[in-house]
């Protein structure tokens, strides 16, 4: 593989897999959050400045059967032009001869985005002359979507066979690989994860696997009652997984061995309905009436979770503490966020957000730029930390 830093783009086309999946008005069809456009901006502005021309490559959404127009990437241009500060040249098509015309006449400096990539079956199925057919689009090839790095597509995974020694990481999946890794392999404690969300099922291998590396383990949202309920107490009417019980009971089991200390939060914001006007009152997590259901984490929790990440050196962050999206419960998830920039700002601890509830979250209370990292891929970023190999990555390391 070459390396971003020190390769020479001059006179060459750089076909960029960035990650320009962003959300969209759904009557004005303009983009609602453009963070993953301006994460791509650092890789696109290196090339074109050390005289190369930029090919980019993207999907948006998920159409179903060939091209629509909700899904055209046509509808980000203007913006994307505004944030580069040049003109962004569109091909109609990501394959298909007026595309290959475009790409073969770039000139040095030049930006041209082809067509959503999702709109050929190929690009999922990661076909093969698909890929190849994109290849002929640069003459190099990066990689900085950290976000599609888990799927084995054709323009992420299949596609870098065609460069063999002209294909690389973009700065944005470099950081995102990096900041991961500082938190999986250092050996700077106490390391803190907070793992959140609904269920536990779905967290159970990132759970299993941070038992050997952290020495923290907070468990917040909806997940945190079925913690509650293994261990006896009343959870009334809160989200819980029953057939993962002995899951839970399981995963306390190992972490007490291993010696991590695990904390399930003591008080809870409950509701009698799920519905920001509903009665609330804090009560003790495992003393929630019939009728009543955990949405939130109470003042208790929010003290004790302050204090463990003050004495953090590296925090993981992946999972609300709460219904965060409802004004009434969101306090919790406020509070921890709030604990994570200070520990960042005044202990120096390293902090990574990561995982689409928690990048929500830190983004709604505008954090996003007091802590260390914010990943870009959620899916990915969880993948990675459950120690499996990503296609998108191993393609560029082969």
């Amino acid at each position: 593989m070459a390396d971003i830093h020190s390769y020479d783009f001059k006179g060459k086309r750089a076909l960029i897999r960035v990650d320009f999946n962003v959300p969209l008005d759904k009557e004005t069809l303009t983009i609602t959050d453009d963070t993953r456009i301006r994460a791509a901006l650092p890789t696109i502005k290196h090339i074109l400045s050390t005289g190369g021309s930029v090919v980019l490559m993207s999907h948006l959404g998920r159409p179903k059967e060939g091209p629509e127009d909700k899904f055209s990437l046509k509808h980000i241009v203007k913006h994307t032009a505004e944030l580069l500060q040049k003109e962004v040249k569109f091909a109609n098509d990501c394959i298909g001869a007026e595309a290959f015309e475009m790409s073969a006449n770039l000139q040095a400096g030049e930006v041209l985005l082809l067509e959503n990539l999702r709109f050929y079956k190929q690009e999922t199925a990661g076909t093969e002359s698909f890929a190849e057919s994109l290849a002929k689009h640069g003459d190099v090839y990066v990689n900085d979507a950290f976000g599609t790095a888990h799927r084995a597509h054709a323009s992420t995974a299949i596609i870098a066979k065609y460069f063999p020694n002209d294909k690389m990481f973009g700065y944005l999946l470099e950081a995102e690989i990096k900041s991961v890794d500082k938190v999986l392999n250092s050996d700077e404690k106490p390391l803190t994860a907070i793992v959140g969300g609904a269920k536990v099922s779905s967290k159970i291998t990132i759970i299993e696997r941070l038992l050997d590396k952290v020495d923290n383990l907070i468990v917040g949202g909806g997940m945190a009652f079925t913690f509650v309920k293994a261990q006896g107490g009343e959870v009334g009417g809160s989200l819980v997984e029953d057939d993962y019980l002995d899951v839970a009971r399981k995963i306390l089991t190992e972490a007490k061995a291993k010696g991590v200390n695990v904390y399930i939060p003591k008080d809870a914001v409950i509701a009698d309905a799920f519905s920001n006007e509903a009665n609330r009152k804090t009560v003790p997590s495992d003393q929630i009436p019939t009728g009543w259901m955990g949405l939130d984490t109470g003042a208790e929790t929010s003290k004790d979770c302050a204090e463990i990440l003050k004495n953090s050196k590296l925090i993981l962050w992946n999972g609300p503490m709460g219904v965060f999206e409802m004004d009434n419960f969101q306090q919790g998830t406020k509070d921890v966020a709030n604990a994570i920039v200070e520990a960042t700002a005044k202990n120096g601890a390293f902090s990574l957000i990561g995982g689409g509830d928690s990048v929500a979250a830190i983004n709604k209370f505008n954090l996003a730029d007091k802590v260390s990292y914010v990943s870009t891929g959620g899916g990915a970023m969880l993948e990675y930390l459950e120690g499996i190999e990503l296609p998108g990555i191993k393609a560029i390391n082969e």
